[in-house]
């Protein structure tokens, strides 16, 4: 059966915490972007995105450019794709006429950057037009197509403008002439996976079969053999890109595994290689069974993922566990002081999850969806939306940072900007389509993700429903729809797994009994116009344990409430975090804060910390006797951390019975 996504313009959220976040986008992030895209903010990491575009330009009409003109990364057209894409989300809930002139702008010159056969990529145009399509290993040719695809669509169905669409519908048609099965094509993959579920967009745009076929074709050709890899690296005489970062060859050297052709699709078990790779290459195969009704496909997909949620993520939904090319590593290692857990990777796992949910609607997927949007990807963002964690923590020593070179990419504040500046736009671009994310319809259900205040007008399959949702969450578990339109139909609600023993659902003011299927409790009824249903979930705060197999953890206890995982940092509790103990009986009392840190719910309790020995000579002793000191404990929610200045910080702390 068809799932159908919620068009953005059907959706209102100007209220409560994810209302603020994106008024915080639309309002402060995206002017700000759109202004370190131009270099027009001193100080900071350049970024040169918009300039590279109109270089490359300048160059096809005919100026003298020099190859070194450009500035920044192979892929730096990508920061803009995901800026117009994130725009286009934030022109689908309001009107913004500066905004939106900025993009037609934007448009204009990149398709002033485009070849007469459809080529469009800055890099190349400037630097090194000889080069095209030699390295699609390291070079990211697909992979900025497809993200400037996606934003082609994304301002398509918000605008009704279709320039940037038609510029990358000739793109798309001149990747399909240059890849695929045919004797005459080249039968590769992109090295950054991305185009396969963009193409999927393109196809649901334009309903060019042709695109949905090529994404199918990437899926099924990466990982056969001989290695399509290995054949362009010997063309090419083992010239690479990234030597400098990953010697002597680039990515190329990070092995099979790193981008993920080590195996067939199909054959593949666990996530392996590069986090951000993984979810976007997951994202397209399940857009891919969907439409194509891939069983076999979609079985590989399940299984991923649920080596990934039962071995492989974090308890603040951050996946990749090593700095060593921002990698997953094994089973069960989830170091919290050497985690990567870049934020990219959690938007990525929101994109896979949000496909997973349209293909079957499983409240599992939804929880780990809300894992990651709440705590690892909020937790990239300041809460005034000026600077950026690339790597989200779960435990810091801001002097190790400084002192460890091992350490040195956890950082205990957040930079303004990167010179590999993928995070920020992908997190603008999430915030801002979150629409698309709350609700999965399935012809007469509607199945709620996620709980978010807002007002939405849904089309079911024989007709359109509008829904107010109104609630305080995260911050509270109480959760009341106003149905605003009459008739048959059914309303699936998600039973988070935190709150599985411990619910209630009230329709029209009394209570009701409900079958809960797939983690969803379904609500199927002649409605009536006024009608109200309350979801009363369990927001009492809960100590988390880590499986012993984790051997970081061991011991230790981290605390959540509702969907936020909380952490404890050095302004609010002092110095030696790493050695604090909460004991097993100590009582998790929560008080509501809306002078703190732009409203937050905090969690107080009462603790030990270990005493340093007064002989600071001591490194080790034999025989020494521990003292413990009383101490109140101040928990916050982890994605707030590291607005306060430079402090310790820790998620996991050990457990005194």
């Amino acid at each position: 059966m068809k799932s159908e996504r919620i068009p953005v313009k059907s959706f209102s959220a100007d209220n409560g915490f994810i209302g603020k976040m994106q008024k915080l986008v639309r309002e402060e992030v995206l002017p700000y972007q759109y202004n370190i895209l131009n270099d027009a903010i001193p100080g900071i990491e350049k970024s040169h995105a918009i300039e590279n575009i109109r270089l490359a330009a300048e160059k096809l009409r005919g100026k003298d450019v020099k190859p070194d003109e450009f500035y920044g990364m192979v892929f730096q057209d990508s920061d803009v794709a995901k800026w117009i894409e994130a725009a286009a989300y934030a022109l689908a809930a309001g009107e913004d006429p500066e905004l939106e002139k900025a993009v037609d702008e934007t448009i204009q010159l990149y398709g002033a950057s485009q070849h007469e056969d459809g080529y469009v990529d800055s890099y190349f145009t400037v630097k090194c037009p000889d080069k095209m399509w030699t390295n699609i290993c390291d070079a990211h040719e697909l992979y900025c197509a497809g993200h400037m695809m996606e934003a082609a669509v994304a301002y398509y169905r918000a605008t009704g403008k279709d320039k940037l669409l038609k510029i990358m519908c000739r793109m798309a048609d001149l990747i399909d002439q240059n890849f695929g099965p045919e004797e005459n094509k080249r039968h590769g993959y992109p090295g950054h996976e991305e185009i396969e579920l963009a193409l999927v967009k393109m196809y649901e745009a334009t309903n060019e079969e042709r695109y949905l076929k090529l994404a199918k074709y990437f899926i099924d050709e990466r990982g056969k053999k001989p290695y399509y890899f290995d054949i362009e690296f010997e063309k090419r005489n083992h010239a690479s890109h990234f030597s400098y970062l990953y010697p002597p060859y680039g990515m190329y050297s990070n092995g099979p595994k790193y981008e993920q052709y080590h195996l067939p699709i199909r054959e593949q078990k666990s996530f392996e290689g590069h986090a951000v790779r993984c979810m976007y290459m997951a994202s397209g195969a399940v857009d891919v069974a969907r439409l194509t009704k891939d069983e076999g496909l979609m079985d590989t997909c399940r299984t991923l993922y649920q080596n990934m949620v039962q071995r492989r993520m974090y308890v603040t939904g951050g996946i990749g566990s090593t700095p060593k090319a921002e990698m997953f590593t094994s089973d069960y290692d989830l170091p919290n002081d050497m985690v990567y857990g870049e934020t990219c990777a959690s938007v990525g796992m929101m994109f896979f999850t949000k496909r997973l949910l349209e293909a079957e609607q499983k409240g599992d997927y939804a929880d780990t969806m809300e894992r990651a949007l709440y705590n690892t990807c909020l937790a990239g963002m300041s809460l005034d939306g000026k600077s950026f964690f690339y790597v989200n923590p779960l435990e810091v020593e801001p002097i190790i940072s400084k002192e460890n070179p091992d350490r040195a990419h956890v950082l205990p504040v957040r930079p303004a900007w990167f010179g590999c500046a993928c995070c920020p736009p992908n997190l603008s671009r999430m915030i801002t389509s979150l629409a698309e994310y709350i609700y999965t319809i399935k012809e007469n259900q509607i199945y709620v993700n996620l709980y978010v205040p807002d007002q939405a007008i849904i089309h079911l399959e024989n007709k359109t429903i509008e829904l107010e949702t109104v609630t305080d969450y995260p911050y509270e578990g109480l959760i009341k729809f106003n149905l605003k339109t009459a008739g048959e139909y059914e309303i699936c609600l998600r039973i988070p797994a935190w709150s599985s023993n411990k619910w209630s659902i009230m329709v029209n003011g009394e209570k009701v009994q409900t079958e809960v299927k797939d983690g969803f409790a379904h609500l199927k009824r002649a409605w009536n116009t006024g009608d109200t249903i309350l979801l009363e979930l369990d927001f009492e705060p809960k100590r988390v344990y880590a499986n012993p197999k984790v051997s970081k953890d061991v011991g230790k206890v981290a605390i959540q409430c509702g969907p936020l995982v909380y952490c404890l940092e050095e302004v609010d509790n002092g110095k030696g975090l790493q050695r604090i103990y909460l004991p097993k009986d100590s009582e998790l009392q929560l008080e509501r804060r809306t002078d703190k840190l732009l409203g937050i719910n905090e969690i107080h309790t009462k603790g030990y910390r270990l005493k340093e020995l007064e002989d600071e000579t001591v490194l080790y002793a034999s025989d020494t006797n521990w003292e413990y000191e009383p101490v109140d404990l101040t928990y916050i929610p982890y994605y707030a951390w590291a607005n306060r200045g430079e402090n310790e910080m820790t998620v996991w702390v050990h457990e005194k019975a």
